[in-house]
């Protein structure tokens, strides 16, 4: 059966999806509320499901995936058009990209690759910042059309690339270390000592701690810092051991602010950059500033440290 897709609708589940809320959608499109309610009850009729998973922030369902995705690469698209339409000479309304990447690459390498194609004024970057970990879960919900990814596997209909290696380094302050870790750095004594997480997902110290110790381990106890810059303030000020991306501490490790627990064991993450295999021009032209500017950023090949999904 042939879906007839009306694409104000579409417009209307990707604001809703893009803003988090029914109110803030409204808005952005310049609709009431009731407006906007209505045409996604209508998309909803039209396909005999929920699309919308209403919350804080609203969620796309399972059946509203591919719809999403089909949304998102049709603003690309008309971008393209308009562009040629215009002979390249007029300017073009910008469309709003969706990408997914880590913190520490936004905090260190990525914002270098897309503020040149950004700056042009065409290209409006709509960046879901989440764990290496789970970005590939906003490219397979059709939340974003790329991510930075520590995931191999390409998605369904996405190209994978492999970006590099990030490098990250076990750090402490020397108080820290003298009051938590005298008797050594071992694993015995780090599972006691509190440690630094940026939020409940992130897995990276206690994957290093299990390597280190060749065995399961207990969670050691935590902060929780969602921001890579206090991240390194915080372990700065004694509050906790962390791992940290090299750049951001290669400074306090030569000053001496910061100590590396264990020289001879970085933790490397494989990074990957997935993005939806169809031609679109604006993405493949930030793909290639991406890829580009990884080479310059990243260490090459894989080291086997980190885990590679």
């Amino acid at each position: 059966m042939k879906l007839n897709l009306d694409y104000a609708q579409l417009d209307a589940l990707l604001a809703v999806v893009r803003e988090g809320s029914f109110e803030a959608a409204a808005r952005a499109l310049h609709l009431t509320p009731s407006a906007l309610s209505q045409r996604i009850k209508q998309l909803e009729q039209r396909v005999g499901g929920v699309l919308i998973e209403r919350g804080r922030p609203c969620r796309i369902s399972p059946l509203g995936e591919p719809l999403l995705r089909h949304a998102q690469q049709v603003a690309l698209l008309e971008q393209g058009l308009w562009a040629v339409a215009a002979n390249k000479t007029t300017a073009v309304e910008p469309v709003s990209l969706a990408v997914a990447v880590n913190a520490d690459s936004l905090s260190t390498w990525f914002l270098p690759a897309v503020t040149g194609l950004a700056a042009g004024g065409q290209l409006l970057l709509d960046l879901r910042v989440d764990d290496e970990e789970h970005t590939q879960e906003a490219l397979r919900r059709g939340e974003v059309l790329a991510a930075v990814t520590a995931r191999a596997t390409p998605v369904q209909g996405c190209r994978s690339h492999l970006l590099g290696v990030l490098r990250y380094r076990a750090c402490a302050s020397p108080a820290f270390a003298k009051r938590w870790l005298a008797a050594g750095v071992q694993p015995a004594q780090l599972v006691k000592a509190p440690c630094l997480r940026f939020n409940a997902k992130d897995g990276l110290q206690q994957r290093w701690l299990e390597r280190q110790a060749r065995r399961a381990l207990p969670t050691p106890p935590a902060h929780r810092l969602p921001s890579s810059t206090a991240f390194v303030q915080a372990c700065e000020a004694g509050l906790g051991w962390g791992l940290h991306p090299e750049p951001l501490v290669l400074a306090a490790l030569a000053d001496g602010r910061l100590i590396d627990l264990s020289p001879r064991a970085p933790f490397d993450v494989p990074l990957y950059w997935q993005c939806t295999r169809l031609a679109l021009p604006m993405l493949e032209r930030l793909s290639q500033a991406v890829l580009a500017c990884a080479v310059g950023s990243l260490r090459r090949g894989h080291a086997g440290r980190g885990p590679p999904g």
